[in-house]
């Protein structure tokens, strides 16, 4: 009795050391599976976010030229402002020339 014990305990040890390898193997293939789902998650999300930001630089980039544009005609008012200015000061010298 003692014999047949002795010689099944190593088939058991075996055996047990498999479905602790078998068990190691499925616990490191789903943390494989989940880290390469969580790195695909993470990809999908920076790609978005990216796209995003490409978007609000255009829109800013465009707002920017709008802006460019409008300062540059105000500054255009504002001289040609001046100049009216200046031509109805000259116009009321000359009035006050032609006057005396």
């Amino acid at each position: 009795m003692e014999e047949e014990y002795i010689q099944q305990d190593p088939a058991i040890e075996i055996n047990t050391r498999m479905r602790d390898l078998e068990e190691k193997q499925r616990l490191v293939k789903e943390r494989i599976l989940l880290v390469g789902k969580s790195l695909i998650e993470e990809r999908e999300k920076n790609f978005r976010e990216i796209q995003e930001l490409k978007k609000t630089t255009f829109i800013l980039k465009e707002e920017n030229l709008r802006i460019k544009e409008i300062l540059k005609n105000i500054t255009e008012q504002l001289n040609l402002g001046a100049r009216k200015e200046e031509l109805l000061m000259l116009q009321r010298q000359f009035d006050m020339f032609r006057k005396n």
